[in-house]
């Protein structure tokens, strides 16, 4: 059995049978972020999988992270493919590095996590507060609840952390 979600027009689905992203998505409907934490060399990976990245163990344990970090690069989505997504043009799509895990197991690897720019209340952020947002940003995590059970992670600026100018693509 799948089950379904509606997000701005889109469907997502998630398989029954996939126990890595079902359990993931559990902790993130309770807006508790979770990453796969390899038994063997204990290292954190993303996205969520059956073994570790790094070392190739099959073992893995869930373990609470917290979501903030340093926007790594971003898209601006100025056309929307999807009809939902429209009225929110001009978007953002982050790659986000988390401060967890930074520089390891060398100083070019991080924990990166893609998502949208949202505003705190979890919806798609205003164009006032896509200006803000650019490389160098800092941001943290809120959840966007979908329906029951679940709930998509995002970014959102972090009001609470200095931040510097950002460095934006020219237009």
């Amino acid at each position: 059995m799948n089950t379904a979600y509606a997000y701005k027009g889109m469907t997502l689905n998630l398989a029954s049978i996939d126990e890595v992203n079902r359990s993931y998505f559990a902790h993130c409907a309770r807006h508790d972020f979770h990453l796969q934490a390899c038994v063997a060399c204990d290292r954190l990976h993303y996205p969520p999988s059956s073994g570790c990245p790094w070392c190739g163990h099959a073992i893995q344990v869930w373990r609470r992270v917290e979501g903030k970090g340093t926007v790594y690069s971003y898209n601006e989505v100025a056309q929307a493919i999807q009809p939902g997504f429209a009225p929110h043009t001009p978007y953002l799509v982050l790659l986000v590095e988390l401060d967890t895990q930074r520089g390891v197991p060398s100083e070019h690897e991080a924990l990166r996590i893609f998502a949208n720019l949202v505003g705190p209340d979890g919806e798609l952020a205003s164009p006032s507060e896509v200006v803000k947002v650019g490389i160098g940003s800092r941001v943290k995590m809120v959840f966007t609840d979908i329906g029951e059970g679940m709930a998509i992670p995002q970014w959102t600026l972090d009001n609470t952390a200095p931040q510097s100018v950002p460095w934006k693509y020219p237009d």
